[in-house]
């Protein structure tokens, strides 16, 4: 009966470091050619295919579905919105890739454009980015809404690709 006590004892405190211990999960490896995935040869148009709040699908309607980002080889980046009416002004600025201290992979947007349109006191944003590939740009970042602050992943897509369910509505 001891010899049981003693094994169970020790099962419970290995499973409770195991089950404790944090995830490391391993940072996104980005293709050599991220740039021109990202960019093109004279500049590549991203349109927005999904995005999530906190892990929930959003609508997509209006602003939404009309959204495109272009990302130029030159480090210039600019979208859309001021195109459409009531979409909000078009941001400009500049683009890099940077990695931070575990090697995940970002955007870095930098415009005095930003701390109007995303309310955050510095002139640039980081977008981690998830996945990117010829057709795809999946990007995660923070961003106060409304009241409390959320974590959103937005889909990206090439400009020319059919998305199907895209104007998702709940």
């Amino acid at each position: 009966m001891q010899i049981y006590s003693s094994s169970l004892v020790i099962l419970i405190v290995v499973l409770s470091f195991t089950s404790c211990t944090k995830s490391s999960k391993k940072p996104y490896i980005l293709p050599d050619n991220a740039i021109s995935l990202l960019a093109g040869e004279t500049g590549k148009t991203w349109k927005l295919a999904w995005r999530y709040n906190n892990g929930t699908r959003m609508n997509m309607r209006g602003c939404f579905l009309s959204y495109r980002a272009t990302y130029s080889p030159d480090m210039m980046f600019r979208d859309n919105n001021g195109d459409h009416q009531d979409c909000g002004l078009t941001l400009l600025g500049n683009w890099e890739i940077t990695k931070d201290k575990k090697g995940n992979p970002y955007i870095k947007l930098t415009s005095d454009q930003l701390p109007d349109i995303m309310h955050i006191d510095k002139n640039y944003k980081f977008f981690k980015i998830l996945k990117l590939d010829k057709d795809t740009l999946r990007i995660q970042f923070r961003h106060k809404q409304f009241s409390s602050k959320s974590t959103f992943v937005d889909t990206f897509v090439s400009e020319h690709i059919k998305i199907e369910d895209r104007d998702f509505h709940w």
